[in-house]
């Protein structure tokens, strides 16, 4: 059975005939496992939050909506449970994590699908820094157990997942590759400019604002051309609505996203817990929104009511279970580490 597509709508076919295939989920199980045992050993909580929700929210993403017929009320798929864990972070909680299905309204390719599987913690009085400390510990262990060694085949080229990863600013990531610092160009069309004036081949027609265009330009030119595991670092803060401001530099925010083989497979960020400056930094993304801008973080003012009562200083962090599987086990796209992905109608 070697039809790509019929391999994912004849699953049952596919995990009968071909054997590599099954030893892919069980090497996905294997990972879920280790990861839930290393966040248990180390004091976490596993939890369940809401699936359908009445304010979609922790990430910049469109929803799916549906409608509850006993309520007459419209919902939404999550997109992330994040504003979920962390009012429980509010409600006493020091360590959380769920392991779930997420949904976002969103263009399929070799790395989205429109459900998929994230592991999302939180963490009472630890940063930004501390997550990177845990994430290269946890990841590299998780490797040797599941691979047998630190250094991974991935497409014909080895990643070594030793620790002491690499961590390269947003701005440094962005200047040694295009020339253009965002620190001097801030404003759209300045952007806009400079990168016309490089010749930098990036589709942005229809991108208006900043942050569209540092993660349109980010996407096309520093992520897809970087292989070893890499923190990216201390995001602008228009581009991580839920982070916590740098005491020293306001304009940045304490986040990192650890790139592997082109593909984000971590998030993660000091957490926002200023009810006043998470309510502008939400009133800022609802003005983009009436701009045309298609993905946005909405106004959640139960969340904001919840940080009002007190949030502990936090960081919270997210991994793409099924990118990472595709890594360990060197699968082109992740629709090889989901069991039944999202297809067009059969014809």
């Amino acid at each position: 059975m070697k039809d790509v597509e019929e391999r994912y709508r004849q699953r049952y076919l596919d995990l009968l005939l071909n054997k590599e295939v099954r030893k892919v989920f069980e090497k996905r199980s294997q990972i879920i496992k280790l990861l839930r045992r290393y966040l248990d050993k180390h004091g976490f909580l596993e939890v369940k939050t809401p699936a359908l929700q009445p304010i979609y929210g922790g990430a910049t993403a469109r929803p799916f909506i549906t409608h509850h017929n006993a309520l007459d009320i419209d919902l939404y798929l999550r997109i992330s449970d994040e504003l979920y864990l962390k009012r429980l972070i509010v409600g006493g909680f020091q360590k959380v994590y769920e392991i779930c299905t997420d949904f976002r309204n969103e263009g399929i390719d070799r790395w989205h699908n429109p459900e998929f599987s994230q592991l999302e913690f939180y963490w009472v009085y630890a940063d930004y820094q501390d997550l990177m400390e845990m994430t290269e510990e946890m990841l590299s262990g998780i490797v040797k157990e599941v691979t047998g060694s630190l250094k991974v085949n991935y497409g014909g080229q080895e990643i070594d997942f030793s620790t002491s990863w690499e961590r390269l600013t947003f701005r440094d990531a962005i200047l040694e590759k295009t020339g253009i610092d965002i620190d001097r160009q801030k404003t759209a069309d300045k952007l806009k400019k400079a990168i016309k004036e490089k010749k930098i081949e990036v589709e942005l027609k229809e991108i208006r604002d900043v942050p569209g265009i540092l993660d349109g330009l980010y996407k096309a030119i520093i992520r897809p051309n970087i292989l070893k595991p890499t923190f990216i670092i201390d995001h602008p803060y228009l581009m991580r609505p839920l982070a916590k401001r740098h005491d020293d530099n306001p304009g940045k925010v304490e986040s990192f996203q650890l790139i592997v083989a082109g593909a984000e497979l971590i998030n993660a960020y000091s957490e926002l817990n200023d009810p006043q400056d998470q309510g502008k930094r939400w009133q800022e993304d609802m003005k983009r929104a009436r701009k045309g801008v298609e993905e946005y973080q909405v106004l959640d003012e139960d969340y904001i009511r919840a940080l009002e009562y007190g949030m502990p200083p936090t960081a919270g962090w997210g991994l793409g279970i099924d990118r990472f599987t595709a890594i360990l086990t060197d699968k082109h796209s992740l629709k090889e580490t989901i069991l039944f992905p999202t297809l067009r109608p059969e014809k």
